[in-house]
C-alpha cells in the first residue's frame, strides 16, 4: 500500500484512533525501554568525570531531557488544545488532556533533579533564579491546566476553558528557553547547540540517548492515557459497549 493511500483522516475519529494507539503503544513503551537501559549505562558507567564538576553533573543526563521535554509537551498541549478550540475537533481535546500529567510528571522532575545538582554547585537546593522560577511556573500552569479540567462536568466546555489556559500560558516557554540570556541568572547556558557542542562525545550520546527515551516513554503513556480517556467520553457510544465486552 502506498502512504499516499492511506486516509489520515480518518484518525481524527476517536474511535478509529483508539485502535491506532492501541498498535502503537507498546512499540514506543519497548523503544522507551531499551533506550533508558542504554542512556542510563552510558551517563553512569561510560562517561567521563567532568573536570569542573566531577561526579555531580552526571544528574544533567536526566535533569536536561527532562526539561526539554517538559516544555515541548507543553507546546504541543497547546497545541492539540487550540486546534480543538478553533476547529471543535474531539479527539484534540483528549490529546491535550493526555499530555497535560506526563508534561507536569517532567516539569516536576526538571525541578527535582535541578535541585539535586544545584546543591553541589551552588550550595543551595533553590535559589530565585529565571530559569527556575519561570520553571516552577510551567509545573504551576500544568497543575492548573489539570485542576481545571477536572472541576468542570462538561468536558467539551473543560476542554475549551483548558485550551485557553494553555494558549495564554505557552508564553512562558521561551521565557524559560531565553531566561538564561536575557537575565545575569546562576543557571549555566546551553552547552549543546545546533551548530556546536561543549559536552564530550560520550556525554552528549548519553543526553541525546536519553531524550529518545523519555520522548519515547511521553509517547507511549499519552497513547495510553488517550485511550483510556476516550473510553470514558464515548462510554455511552455503541462501539465502546462492544470495545469493553
Amino acid at each position: 500500500m502506498n502512504i499516499r493511500d492511506i486516509h489520515w483522516f480518518k484518525f481524527a475519529s476517536p474511535q478509529n484512533f483508539y485502535t491506532l494507539a492501541g498498535r502503537m503503544w507498546p512499540w514506543f513503551a519497548g523503544l522507551a525501554a531499551l533506550l533508558a537501559a542504554v542512556g542510563l549505562w552510558i551517563s553512569f558507567f561510560v562517561a567521563p568525570v567532568d573536570a569542573q564538576q566531577g561526579q555531580a553533573y552526571r544528574i544533567i543526563f536526566v535533569h536536561v531531557p527532562a526539561s526539554q521535554m517538559a516544555m515541548f509537551i507543553y507546546i504541543v498541549m497547546a497545541g492539540w488544545a487550540g486546534f480543538g478550540l478553533a476547529f471543535n475537533t474531539r479527539l484534540s481535546g483528549m490529546m491535550a488532556s493526555a499530555l497535560a500529567p506526563t508534561g507536569a510528571l517532567f516539569a516536576f522532575l526538571s525541578l527535582v533533579t535541578g535541585a539535586v545538582w544545584g546543591k553541589p554547585m551552588w550550595g543551595t537546593w533553590w535559589v530565585w533564579d529565571a530559569r527556575l522560577t519561570s520553571t516552577l511556573i510551567l509545573l504551576f500552569l500544568y497543575l492548573g491546566f489539570l485542576a481545571l479540567q477536572s472541576s468542570i462536568d462538561d468536558p467539551r466546555r473543560a476542554d475549551k476553558a483548558c485550551a485557553v489556559l494553555a494558549l495564554v500560558g505557552s508564553v512562558n516557554v521561551p521565557i524559560i528557553y531565553f531566561s538564561v540570556k536575557w537575565w545575569n541568572t546562576l543557571h549555566q547556558g546551553a552547552s549543546v547547540t545546533m551548530t556546536k557542542s561543549a559536552m564530550a562525545s560520550t556525554m552528549l550520546a548519553g543526553m541525546l540517548i536519553m531524550l529518545l527515551a523519555f520522548w519515547m516513554y511521553a509517547i507511549a503513556v499519552a497513547l495510553v492515557r488517550v485511550r483510556n480517556i476516550i473510553l470514558e467520553r464515548e462510554r455511552h457510544t455503541e462501539w465502546v459497549k462492544h470495545a469493553v465486552e
